[in-house]
């Protein structure tokens, strides 16, 4: 074989060797982390409380000197509950009631499990392995299905009960995981017997879904129980009497390997001084005034003495 012909497969070999590595970036939520031990990289899901309460707590442990990276719109449940276990990201700020039905077998909870320590203390016999959760806080969001005044009116609709015979004349709409979640769809239907003409798929809690409801398009929606869009457009909250949606108290979730002193005393301090009715009021301040979270964390913990 002609000399040139030689050195141009090794070169070749060579390439072929070091592409695959140089391949393995690009997917935020495709594992490894930072690979920095005394980093710690937290998540969000894709709406805008979430990525609230994630810059909160990121900042309150920033302040203590903790490294950070912030990974923030990830997607929904599935997809960064997927990242947590992988090493993608070490941790993030979670609703206890949804996070237990998300871990349970097929996304039933004990049925003597509702108020927030009852969950909290449920939670911990399905975690994942290698990960805890920090302290809970007194704040809660909980998925809600919402109507307008007028549809409320029309249909004589005070709780979810009232929907069961008139849902086949309604469109439900949310985000795409509410058609397979237990609490959602599927448990609608065992737990209330309910089926709604359609199920429209558009987003968990977020404008999608809310200027849905506005125009029509939809006649009930899965709103989170702090949004400001409920009281500002006068709309109906419906009563869950059966308890479908359990209690939702804030909660980081992390990968034990990333929990020092100064990573659980900031996540606790945050979580002691957090109540729904600050998480109501800051949240409006990123959906209606429009201000960045970034900037609104800062203000709230500024605010509560956290970080001066």
């Amino acid at each position: 074989m002609p000399r040139k012909s030689r050195k141009l497969m090794a070169l070749a070999a060579v390439v072929a060797a070091v592409l695959p590595l140089s391949a393995c970036g690009g997917d935020p939520t495709a594992g490894g982390g930072t690979g920095d031990k005394s980093t710690i990289v937290i998540g969000s899901a894709n709406f805008p409380e979430n990525e609230l309460l994630a810059e909160i707590y990121a900042q309150a442990m920033e302040a203590k000197g903790v490294e950070v990276q912030k990974k923030l719109n990830i997607g929904a449940r599935e997809l960064y509950l997927k990242a947590l276990k992988d090493g993608s990201i070490d941790m993030i700020p979670e609703y206890n009631g949804a996070l237990l039905a998300a871990l349970s077998p097929n996304g039933e909870v004990p049925s003597d499990v509702s108020a927030p320590q009852e969950v909290y203390d449920a939670l911990q016999k399905v975690l994942p392995e290698g990960t805890e959760t920090l302290d809970q806080a007194a704040a809660e969001d909980k998925d809600t299905l919402t109507v307008t005044k007028e549809t409320a009116d029309k249909y004589h609709l005070q709780s979810i009960d009232d929907l069961k015979p008139v849902a086949s004349k309604l469109v439900v709409g949310a985000g795409p995981e509410f058609k397979t979640r237990f609490q959602g769809l599927v448990g609608l239907e065992k737990e209330y017997g309910i089926t709604f003409k359609q199920f429209k798929p558009l987003d968990p809690g977020g404008p999608l879904t809310k200027a849905a409801l506005k125009k029509g398009d939809i006649q009930v929606a899965n709103v989170f129980s702090t949004d400001s869009s409920i009281e500002t457009e006068g709309w109906v909250v419906l009563d869950d009497t059966k308890n479908l949606f359990l209690a939702q108290n804030i909660v980081p979730i992390v990968r034990s390997s990333k929990v020092t002193d100064d990573v659980k005393s900031a996540a606790n301090e945050v979580s002691a001084a957090l109540t729904t009715d600050d998480l109501t009021k800051y949240l409006a301040m990123v959906q209606v005034d429009k201000k960045d979270p970034s900037e609104v964390a800062k203000q709230y913990l500024a605010d509560k003495g956290i970080v001066s």
